[in-house]
């Protein structure tokens, strides 16, 4: 006699501020109608159906076996992130506009639990940026950034690879990128498209006024070392996004690649990578979305 598939335990991670909604009751009722258990931060639980156990964060993980994030791409690269030391596939669903991580929309969610939970599912393996800054050990699965804060001085930074010099940059923004992470803001600063299957670092200056001013691809396996020239006044260090404080002069800032620090999970891949394809190409439009379907033709 086959044992019974043991229920998924099943994390929910919650935008910062958005309201859950339809989306979260969905996975609730679900989840107890299978005899699964869902966990949230206490920090979130108000904004949860009844039902829910409420844990610290640093507990997530451990008592999840998957996690569920509503919100858009920033929700799910903060799971990642939960996730980083011990990863657990997370399940991205979009409760925002033009993602390109998540994949599954919340009328969809109970089939998506379905499969994940019959095991038909597959998982998308992706590599991060870790940046040690004196005791500070920080992990992006987009990208980090160095930027200019308004009033003071251009970032000047020189760049070591693999403990060569090579380079200084003077610009508004240093930025460290993944392959994942080369459509985000790498890509705004006139960076590569590169394909998440490389194990590539991706290294862009923002409106460089001297010194390096394009971008360099380079190998997963080459560590890099930014260290700061104070003269060009105290960067905000940005992680995915969300500042972490500011850069000083005494703390070089080290970075190398971790391989499979994050597990995505996928439903469909190839229509998940169709329509990736369609979203960046509309970011090279002079329109936004609502326009182009004001002006398409037979709309």
């Amino acid at each position: 006699m086959t044992a019974p598939r043991p229920q998924p335990r099943i994390g929910l991670v919650l935008h910062p501020t958005r309201d859950p909604g339809a989306a979260a009751e969905r996975l609730v009722a679900w989840a107890h109608s299978h005899d699964s258990d869902v966990f949230v931060r206490e920090q979130d639980a108000a904004r949860c159906p009844d039902g829910v156990h409420a844990i610290p964060e640093a507990e997530l993980v451990s008592q999840s076996e998957a996690l569920v994030s509503l919100g858009g791409d920033g929700t799910l690269l903060g799971a990642l992130r939960l996730a980083a030391g011990s990863p657990v596939p997370v399940l991205g669903v979009n409760l925002g506009h033009l993602g390109f991580l998540v994949e599954v929309e919340p009328h969809e969610l109970p089939s998506a639990l379905d499969r994940i939970e019959a095991g038909d599912f597959t998982v998308e393996e992706h590599s991060a940026v870790v940046a040690k800054r004196g005791k500070d050990k920080l992990v992006a699965f987009n990208d980090l950034a160095l930027a200019r804060v308004p009033g003071e001085g251009v970032v000047r930074a020189s760049l070591e690879v693999d403990g060569r010099r090579s380079g200084l940059y003077r610009c508004d923004a240093i930025v460290i990128s993944t392959a994942l992470g080369s459509t985000a803001y790498a890509y705004a600063a006139g960076g590569p498209v590169v394909s998440p299957a490389l194990d590539a670092v991706i290294v862009a200056p923002a409106a460089p006024q001297s010194g390096i001013s394009r971008p360099m691809v380079l190998s997963g396996s080459e560590p890099i070392t930014l260290r700061l020239d104070m003269a060009g006044g105290a960067p905000a260090l940005e992680v995915d996004g969300t500042a972490q404080g500011r850069c000083t002069a005494a703390d070089p800032i080290e970075v190398h690649l971790q391989s499979r620090a994050g597990l995505v999970v996928r439903l469909d891949a190839q229509r998940h990578l169709a329509r990736n394809q369609l979203k960046l190409s509309l970011l090279d439009l002079p329109f936004l979305p609502e326009e182009i379907r004001d002006i398409a033709p037979g709309r």
